[in-house]
């Protein structure tokens, strides 16, 4: 149960804070849809897998699987791709330059000191351009926030990977800015 009274229990993770405020459910959707859904070089399936993979390393359950749902949803993969971003990608082929990313995005979750001009320097070697590196530590650090925002305040997740296909088919077809409007109804 959430440490604070969320009037629509039936609404999951950080669905429920956005439609607990919608002022700044909107705001922080809005950032979403843009980092995730903007215009980028990266496709949205590779920023997608990075927001799953630092919501991951967060151990924040709701996020990493959304965002996980919402990658597949872009990217026409399996089930599989849940734990192969848990995993790191052992097993399948990602292009050098989103394992830089990752990279990156990884010692953005560890905190603020972590990425060093070596990281930066590797990515570019790999073929990240500096709007690509900017945003995948924007990602990254907006994600450390969304994903302490749903865990702080304790809200509910579904369980298993399944529940979470036809979110993110919506997260990745119809997009985040709308999700709090939907609330709204």
């Amino acid at each position: 149960m959430a440490y604070i009274n969320l009037p629509n229990t039936q609404l999951p993770g950080i669905v429920g804070l956005f439609d607990f405020r919608k002022d700044t459910g909107k705001i922080l959707a809005d950032l979403a849809e843009l980092l995730l859904r903007g215009p980028s070089t990266l496709t949205s399936g590779e920023r997608e897998i990075i927001a799953s993979s630092v919501s991951y390393w967060n151990d924040c359950h709701f996020c990493h699987t959304s965002h996980a749902a919402a990658a597949k949803a872009h990217l026409g993969a399996g089930m599989e791709l849940f734990d192969q971003i848990k995993a790191g990608f052992p097993d399948v082929e990602i292009s050098s330059k989103l394992k830089a990313l990752l990279l990156i995005a990884q010692q953005v979750q560890k905190g603020t000191k972590h990425v060093l001009q070596s990281d930066v320097d590797f990515a570019k070697d790999c073929g990240a351009d500096d709007l690509e590196i900017h945003d995948t530590v924007l990602i990254a650090a907006a994600f450390c926030m969304y994903n302490r925002y749903v865990d702080c305040l304790n809200t509910w997740a579904p369980e298993h990977n399944e529940e979470y296909v036809s979110m993110g088919e919506r997260m990745a077809h119809v997009g985040y800015g709308k999700t709090i409007r939907a609330t709204e109804s």
